[in-house]
């Protein structure tokens, strides 16, 4: 059994670890609030680009009268026979199964397709994703072939994909997480739909975390494209919290303060779903394939940009619940040893008592 200054020093430790995780609790519970308030105002957004879409579609025809062809191609459904996943993970551990159980989902995506004779490319979002991929799956080795020139100050190059395995690693985006701008997602955006143009990929998923609120979040894996239809969220699968999970949750939240309900709609996100909606006939003055030209990769770095902020937020959700677990096992674990240490120091203390007395009746 360890003597007294052995325990003391093992609660001194251990108090000191306390300190540091109710300090990352209250910092999660903070970074969670900005969190979830960029994620809602990302919202009115989002209505107002599917509702001017949807009022397009419904007044005019996807088909060009004079080719038969789709009016976009992200609106081409093909055989799936190569698709690309993006996993969006979190940049930093301590976050419960957070991380884990995304890179679960995301395998049993790949196992199940892979089974099925299919190709995947993999486009991981955050340190995690990346460097449990990077060790797995070899990176897709792409070669370039021709050189164009539209004029004297532009240089097109031609590239060919050499695909070696089944699994690849497409493209890796470290930094997309740190501060999720709408440029940087647009330019992902424009290179997923690139690639989707070309016939290179013919079905792109994504894998993360959604999150409505502290209690309401799941981790899915949703189909980006081709476009089904417009606004919808097509989750192909779909992993809800335990129970144990979400009293957890809340209890870490109300520790903190933090509001455990999906918040009302604000007057604007309710302006927004009016947008576009009412029973009139809009003249629109660009061409309908012009308008899907423009609207439709704008639409798809939304959905993608709108991913990354619900993930953002239910990583904070996690590691603010992880750390008050921890910060609760800090605190029993110093109760559980501060007993220890007196039944110690109390036997260390009968056993002089005895010695003395024993001493005296010897005398």
């Amino acid at each position: 059994m360890a003597n007294v200054l052995d325990l003391r020093r093992r609660i001194r430790s251990v108090k000191n670890t306390r300190q540091i995780t109710k300090a990352m609790k209250m910092v999660s519970a903070a970074k969670l609030r900005r969190a979830q308030e960029r994620a809602f105002q990302a919202r009115p957004y989002a209505l107002m680009l599917t509702n001017v879409l949807e009022s397009l579609v419904r007044r005019t025809d996807l088909f060009n009268e004079q080719t038969g062809d789709i009016m976009h191609p992200l609106l081409v459904e093909r055989e799936e026979k190569s698709v690309l996943l993006i996993v969006i993970a979190g940049d930093k551990g301590f976050a419960g199964g957070f991380n884990s159980n995304i890179g679960k989902a995301a395998q049993r995506f790949i196992t199940e397709r892979t089974g099925q004779g299919q190709n995947v490319d993999l486009e991981p979002i955050g340190k995690k994703a990346i460097g449990f991929y990077k060790k797995r799956f070899p990176a897709a080795n792409y070669e370039k072939t021709e050189e164009h020139y539209d004029n004297e100050l532009s240089t097109h190059f031609d590239t060919i994909r050499h695909r070696a395995e089944p699994i690849e690693v497409a493209a890796e985006h470290l930094d997309l997480l740190l501060k999720t701008e709408f440029d940087a997602v647009s330019k992902l955006a424009h290179s997923v739909i690139e690639r989707y143009e070309r016939a290179e990929i013919d079905g792109v998923y994504l894998v993360y975390n959604e999150f409505k609120s502290v209690m309401s979040q799941r981790v899915v894996v949703e189909k980006l494209l081709p476009i089904r239809k417009l606004g919808a969220h097509e989750i192909t699968a779909a992993e809800e919290m335990t129970e144990e999970q979400r009293e957890a949750a809340i209890r870490a939240a109300a520790s903190e303060g933090v509001s455990v309900l999906e918040p009302e709609e604000t007057v604007m996100e309710q302006e927004a779903k009016k947008f576009g909606t009412a029973d009139v006939d809009y003249i629109f003055d660009q061409a309908p394939e012009r308008l899907f030209k423009h609207l439709m990769p704008r639409y798809i770095a939304t959905q993608i940009f709108h991913a990354l902020l619900e993930s953002v937020a239910a990583e904070h959700a996690a590691r603010m619940t992880a750390t008050d677990a921890a910060t609760k096992n800090a605190g029993d674990l110093i109760d559980s040893l501060s007993l220890t240490m007196n039944r110690v120091r109390q036997a260390a203390i009968t056993k002089e008592i005895i010695e003395i007395v024993s001493g005296a009746a010897a005398l």
